[in-house]
């Protein structure tokens, strides 16, 4: 994991926030490179959740909302996490991570960093505290929100009455959510700002074994068909019924096997039951019934969640393609070479355009003629700097999948040379064939 976190830094994936001032825990910024991975997941979660399903549709709503919502949903009262203190150096810690796996009692447990006692367990509040308006006193007290579905619950009649649609149908959001995590940490697997994919899927009740199983599979299917992931790196588990969360009927999470870190959890798909709109209805006076026609009925739907982290399948994502190939593949032995094997609908770039040499303005002209060409429908890069085996070496290093070189046979042939990044394999394809030959392979 240390050098994923150098690798991130290095190449321009993921820095650490305010880093000139020393950095603020639990924050992370998204490089050139990192940001557009990040817009890629996001854009295939869309596509794969709503844009090629006819009952799923979108929402972006607010990121502070009236905070009766949060009074309804339980997290005024229930968002907590258990927190000890340090005596001694007066460090906070997470008590049960503390706990977990060591099968000790908190008071045979020392603090981690000093070996000092640990104070009694008190209930913290995950959310984070705002204010709106010039008077910053308890009237005006509201909250950066914790998660994106409360949104969409309190928008689910709005949604009913507005899109004309039938049970089951999904709403679905991206979208940043905030927890002041007691202790952050394994770099953006655990942050204090993130942003979640969620999905609430609104079913008949009764039908709810169904669909939590139909969502899981799905959801596995994205995983490893849509964005590439070794399915030996993925598991399902699924939560007890005593360990589930007072809203569930059941979940289950799913989970990636992270260096350092092992099984841990990058999406969870729950079974809410009613719980999120009866809890709606009761607090606002609204009435938040389906209306069946066809079987003139009318009842309040139950719910499907997948939800997950768009920052930690995008850690989860590096880990599995991130390889150090101990013999280079330029030829020099002794060099060891990082090769990160994106699925090229992952990949940040998808292309780099490479003239052979820098110093022939007829081959760089060229080149710039066939980025030009390439760059509106896929995300290029323009490099001429270093030996073509660096300049390769480079791409390889951050991902992506294809690289056109312009030669001194170009001038002649009006045809490049197509890398590819996993097989090294070349073939020669004329300019005027590249978009086809583009169109099919990325």
């Amino acid at each position: 994991m240390e050098k994923i976190v150098s690798f991130c830094k290095r190449k321009g994936f993921i820095f650490q926030s305010s880093s000139i001032y020393g950095g603020i825990g639990g924050f992370y910024d998204y490089g050139p490179l990192g940001s557009q991975m990040k817009k890629n997941i996001k854009d295939n979660w869309w596509n794969f959740m709503v844009n090629t399903r006819a009952n799923v549709v979108g929402l972006d709503s607010a990121i502070i909302v009236n905070p009766k919502v949060w009074e309804a949903s339980g997290h005024l009262e229930n968002f907590t996490d258990p927190l000890t203190e340090c005596r001694k150096c007066h460090k906070r810690f997470r008590a049960d991570h503390l706990i977990e796996g060591c099968g000790l009692e908190l008071s045979q447990i020392k603090c981690p960093e000093c070996n000092g006692d640990l104070m009694d367990v008190r209930n913290f509040n995950l959310m984070l505290k705002t204010f709106i308006g010039p008077v910053e006193d308890s009237s005006s007290i509201a909250y950066l929100r914790p998660e994106t579905a409360q949104a969409i619950f309190i928008n689910f009649k709005n949604v009913l009455d507005t899109q004309r649609l039938k049970i089951p149908f999904g709403i679905a959001q991206i979208g940043k959510a905030f927890r002041n995590e007691i202790t952050p940490g394994n770099f953006v697997f655990r942050t204090r700002e993130f942003e979640q994919m969620e999905m609430e899927f609104f079913i008949k009740p009764g039908e709810q074994e169904k669909w939590f199983k139909y969502w899981l599979d799905e959801r596995i299917r994205w995983y490893t068909d849509i964005l590439g992931i070794k399915k030996e790196n993925l598991r399902i588990k699924e939560t007890p019924k005593e360990d589930l969360a007072h809203y569930a009927i059941a979940c289950a999470d799913i989970e990636y096997n992270f260096p350092s870190m092992g099984w841990s959890e990058i999406e969870g798909v729950a079974s809410r039951g009613d719980y999120d709109l009866s809890q709606h209805e009761k607090y606002s006076g609204e009435d938040l019934k389906y209306f069946d026609e066809a079987k003139g009925e009318k009842y309040i739907p139950y719910v499907i969640e997948p939800s997950c982290g768009v920052d930690r399948t995008m850690l989860a994502l590096i880990c599995d393609a991130y390889e150090e190939l101990e013999k280079g593949r330029s030829g020099d032995s002794n060099a060891t070479e990082i090769v990160l094997k994106l699925n090229s609908n992952i990949s940040p770039i998808k292309i780099a355009v490479l003239p052979l040499v820098k110093n022939k303005e007829e081959i760089t002209s060229k080149a710039k003629q066939v980025f030009n060409l390439l760059s509106p429908c896929f995300v290029s890069e323009y490099d001429e700097t270093g030996t073509i085996g660096k300049r390769y070496r480079r791409q390889d290093e951050i991902g992506t999948p294809f690289c056109v070189t312009i030669d001194f046979d170009t001038l002649n042939d009006n045809a490049v040379t197509v890398r590819n990044r996993d097989t090294m394999g070349q073939e020669r394809i004329l300019i005027k064939d590249l978009m086809e030959y583009f169109n099919k392979n990325v």
